[in-house]
């Protein structure tokens, strides 16, 4: 079965179809940035973009960066604030008449990461699952089992909340060397391993692909941490993937 999957996050939003049997992109990704402050009617716009850009008219599963509940926005940190409180599986339905359902972004990026990457081997552990871009999404996975919308780059780190410690886009905006952005990942990485004792950590998002570049500065951490394997495409696969599940034939 093909789904069309679409990622959307603070700094880019893509998509492709999906064969969601074999997790397999079925054309180039498709990516769009996203227009500042990305509200509502931008957002929705590049989404059909997406759209009329693959010819799609079959079902459609999205990735939105916070928290949703029922397809419905409850938080929007790094997009607009008039998103909180919308459903927006329902406005892709109406602009589009595909049928659609809407998530967490990190929720399904890790599901794509346990089905067909680095944690097919992780099914009967506890494991982490982290996207670091712009912020820090994040998945708990309790042996193969999601535990939806853990917000933790929202954790306050020393007064500061993680992802504006150590998210991708702190690296990028005060131009940190790999060793200095390394370290203070290091630091949040230390805090989720105390407070969550999983057994394994998997780094995802656009920054996994420059692991060898930091991973060596994530020292005395008691859980395993290892790189993503899907990368960006990982949300993209699992939005397509969770979409297919919940969508009736």
């Amino acid at each position: 079965m093909a789904v069309l999957g679409i990622d959307i996050g603070g700094s880019g939003i893509k998509g492709a179809p999906v064969n969601v049997e074999t997790g397999e992109l079925l054309g180039d990704r498709y990516r769009i940035a996203t227009p500042y402050p990305g509200s509502k009617e931008q957002v929705i716009e590049i989404i059909r973009l997406i759209i009329d850009h693959f010819n799609w008219e079959g079902k459609i599963g999205a990735g939105f960066p916070g928290v949703v509940r029922h397809n419905v926005i409850e938080t929007a940190a790094n997009l607009s604030p008039d998103w909180v409180g919308e459903n927006l599986a329902s406005i892709i339905t109406n602009e589009t008449t595909c049928p659609a359902r809407v998530f967490n972004d990190a929720d399904l990026a890790g599901l794509a990461e346990m089905r067909f990457g680095a944690g097919k081997q992780y099914e009967n552990d506890y494991v982490l699952f982290l996207t670091i871009g712009t912020g820090i999404g994040s998945a708990f996975f309790v042996k193969g089992q999601l535990w939806p919308n853990a917000e933790l780059g929202h954790l306050k780190i020393r007064g500061k909340e993680a992802e504006h410690r150590a998210g991708d886009g702190v690296r990028k905006e005060n131009d940190l060397s790999w060793k200095k952005w390394g370290k203070k990942l290091r630091e949040v990485l230390q805090v989720y391993d105390y407070l969550f004792s999983p057994d394994v950590m998997i780094l995802g998002g656009g920054v996994s692909k420059k692991y060898e570049k930091f991973g060596k500065y994530l020292k005395h951490i008691h859980a395993r941490v290892i790189p993503a394997e899907l990368r960006n495409t990982a949300g993209i696969i699992g939005a397509a993937m969770a979409a297919a599940e919940t969508i009736g034939e």
